[in-house]
């Protein structure tokens, strides 16, 4: 949203407005029709598209506001324009919301998560585009490779540790064979994932049993199809499926199923545990990104960053509920404990 310090506005072209804001000095502040910012020489503007919200996508935008912060961009004291919408899961959503942010021609559009980084990449090969929150981004043909590309795009990869997730359940979980894994197969990432962890299971003895949904209301009747095929559920970051992760939880809570999760926000909310990545740092390698951008750096010079700070976070609750105790070594090795 731009500042409601308004002195002027005036109709300068059919859709764009011009405002001068309170201050030390004057900035010219240019709208589009819908109201939101438009890049101009005197202040940057970044645009911001997150496929849908929750915990550990919101902590990515989070960590990416206070990086730029840091770095001396800020909406609150007019030194950056910042917009920011939720595609609500739904990829058309994320369409109308990539080709509005490329019309308004901002400084750099940071894309979080699969969906809204196909979506925006697709609909410009000259704004800077830096991508967050994505799996896979080459299979997903966001870039060519993890290299520096010459290109428009880079950005920061969670792919998860998914042979770690695979040995903490076998640790927790005894004689556990079996593992049930749902997943929007409509996402790339997602699709990705399953297919690391099904080469995983396979080393680590495991069999995997899927069930595929197409959106969040689906996800309720794919955790209840697993019971009595599985021994644990484990969630991948699928956002469809984490945006609905309560009624797995329901489902393993009723049935003394232990579920598992891709990310330390699903642990919060209910899941016994996980190797995963801090969602608000992700944010901030995010931020540095964007922040050598605005400063001049192109973003094909850029290499691909991997997520690099990974924490084991328990949930002794949950794990109770669930039917798991967790052993002493475990909680003494966990970085986040959540009662």
């Amino acid at each position: 949203m731009t500042s409601t310090r308004f002195l002027t506005k005036t109709l300068i072209a059919p859709g764009l407005l011009s405002a001068t804001l309170l201050g030390c000095g004057t900035i010219t502040v240019q709208q589009n029709e819908y109201g939101d910012p438009v890049a101009t020489a005197d202040v940057p503007y970044v645009a911001v598209t997150q496929i849908v919200e929750h915990p550990a996508l919101d902590a990515v935008r989070d960590g990416l506001q206070d990086k730029l912060k840091e770095e001396g961009y800020d909406e609150a004291d007019s030194s950056l324009k910042w917009a920011w919408e939720s595609a609500q899961g739904q990829a058309s959503n994320a369409a109308q919301i990539a080709q509005k942010f490329v019309g308004d021609s901002p400084n750099v559009i940071v894309a979080i998560a699969t969906p809204s980084a196909q979506a925006v990449v697709g609909n410009t090969d000259t704004i800077p585009v830096v991508f967050s929150a994505v799996t896979d981004p080459v299979a997903a043909e966001l870039v060519p490779s993890l290299e520096a590309s010459g290109g428009t795009v880079t950005g920061v990869s969670d792919l998860s540790p998914v042979d770690e997730h695979l040995a903490l359940i076998a640790d927790m979980v005894p004689g556990a064979k079996s593992v049930g894994v749902i997943y929007n197969a409509g996402e790339s990432n997602s699709v990705s994932l399953v297919n690391v962890l099904n080469t995983e299971a396979d080393e680590q003895g495991f069999t995997v049993e899927a069930a595929t949904v197409s959106s969040s209301a689906d996800v309720a009747t794919a955790a209840e199809s697993l019971v009595g095929k599985v021994d644990a559920i484990y969630i991948p970051t699928d956002n469809t499926v984490v945006s609905a992760l309560e009624s797995v939880i329901q489902v393993g809570n009723d049935n003394q199923l232990p579920v598992f999760a891709g990310d330390t926000d699903s642990v919060e909310r209910g899941a016994i545990a996980t190797a995963s990545f801090d969602y608000y740092e992700v944010g901030r390698q995010t931020g540095d990104m964007v922040a050598r951008i605005l400063g001049g750096e192109s973003p094909g010079d850029i290499p691909v960053e991997l997520a690099n700070t990974i924490d084991l976070a328990i949930n002794l609750a949950a794990a109770e509920a669930m039917g798991v105790t967790v052993s002493d070594a475990i909680k003494d090795s966990a970085n986040q404990v959540f009662e």
